[in-house]
């Protein structure tokens, strides 16, 4: 698991989750490098959303949550009792399966998270613009820009998301089947940005698709049962996996 190349930004150590009397993780111990692409694979009901969902402390909103272990941002613990969560937010941003945008203007769904957070007027009308080049949007909509998002199509609302969430300039962005709905071309594009933005973040990504972890991920961790079954380079997972169980999900001879 060791990289002698790249920089750590976040690790689990230990990391188990339970929900009341089930335990949906158990001692997960992963890294996610910096400026990377790190996919999570494997059926549905495995933990992989639970684990997502634990880098930006998103789990703490659910009643009889308990978690043990910890969670590591640059160094610092972010389940530590003092912990500024909204912080934690902020710099661990998410990109959720369903598109939701709010029903408000393209405009109005990027500067919204700016003005909660007392952005001075000025700074959002260019971080708007800023987000939506970022998206790969602003081309399609600059023109129209003070229209209702849910005018926009499945795969744009999706990019807009993805500018809302860089507005506030994360370090990490995490993604949960962020194309699972989309058609080929949107999910295509969708793709495309995920290329792009690993240039500036840190992204970690949930998907069913084994094309496209192979495709946009530089890391896969393949997790099964709540367990976390194999963790490494996507090149070498998709083509000579250390565990006979990752080569038969992999080649689709179960899950």
């Amino acid at each position: 698991m060791e990289s002698k190349q790249e920089k750590v930004k976040m690790y689990s150590k230990d990391l188990s989750v339970f929900y009341s009397e089930f335990q949906a993780l158990k001692e997960i111990n992963m890294e996610v490098y910096e400026n990377k692409v790190t996919a999570l694979i494997g059926p549905s009901g495995c933990g992989k959303s639970t684990y997502i969902r634990s880098f930006n402390r998103m789990n703490d909103i659910i009643p009889g949550i308990k978690i043990t272990g910890k969670i590591v941002l640059d160094g610092d613990n972010i389940y530590e009792e003092n912990v500024d969560v909204v912080d934690i937010r902020r710099r661990v941003g998410m990109v959720f399966q369903k598109s939701n945008p709010f029903p408000k203007s393209i405009y109005e769904n990027i500067a919204y998270g700016l003005k909660i957070n007392r952005y001075p007027r000025g700074e959002i009308a260019d971080r708007v613009e800023e987000s939506l080049k970022g998206a790969a949007l602003w081309d399609e909509v600059k023109d129209r820009i003070h229209d209702s998002a849910l005018m926009l199509s499945g795969g744009q609302q999706q990019r807009l998301c993805i500018a809302r969430a860089l507005a506030i300039h994360p370090e990490v962005i995490l993604m949960d089947e962020p194309a699972s709905a989309l058609d080929p071309i949107a999910t295509q594009k969708i793709e495309e940005l995920i290329e792009q933005l690993k240039e500036k973040y840190t992204i970690v990504i949930v998907t069913h698709n084994m094309q496209q972890a192979a495709r946009v991920s530089d890391y896969t961790a393949f997790f099964y049962l709540g367990e976390m079954i194999e963790f490494g380079e996507t090149s070498k997972m998709f083509t000579n996996p250390d565990k006979q169980m990752t080569d038969e999900y992999i080649t689709g001879r179960f899950g």
